[in-house]
């Protein structure tokens, strides 16, 4: 599947449930899916800043494709992480730079944030699109 395709099949998840705190639900869900982050790359070096919970990630190149782990201390932000690493995950690090987000405004995920969840949200972003960047050139 594409990314678009990724997308498209989200809003479609959303679309489904009428109630926020259904998405919410939902969300959360998505990041009980996570697979264990691995203890030792809990360190500051792959903490999110500007995430107002604890937030790591890494990435790394396998076979032209990044590959991406994440975890939170937030239950609903583990899912947020769920829900990027679902659309990017496994992707070329130029797919990831060129890709377009239009899911995070289409399900009103932003707009369903606290303002420092929302800075959270655009932190992760950020930093997934700079580690596809940095992998680009490696």
């Amino acid at each position: 599947m594409t990314i678009n395709e990724i997308q498209d099949e989200i809003i479609e998840e959303f679309d489904m449930l009428d109630e926020w705190l259904d998405r919410y639900q939902l969300i959360i869900d998505y990041g009980k899916t996570l697979p264990p982050f691995p203890e030792e790359q809990r360190t500051k070096q792959n903490l999110i800043d500007g995430c107002q919970s604890q937030v790591w990630f890494v990435a790394e190149l396998q076979d032209g494709c990044v590959v991406y782990q994440a975890d939170s201390d937030a239950l609903l932000v583990q899912g947020i992480a769920a829900l990027l690493l679902r659309v990017l995950n496994n992707r070329t690090p130029k797919e990831i730079a060129e890709a377009d987000l239009y899911f995070i405004k289409e399900i009103g995920l932003q707009e369903h944030l606290s303002p420092t969840r929302s800075n959270g949200l655009a932190a992760m972003l950020r930093q997934m699109k700079l580690y596809a960047l940095a992998l680009m050139n490696k």
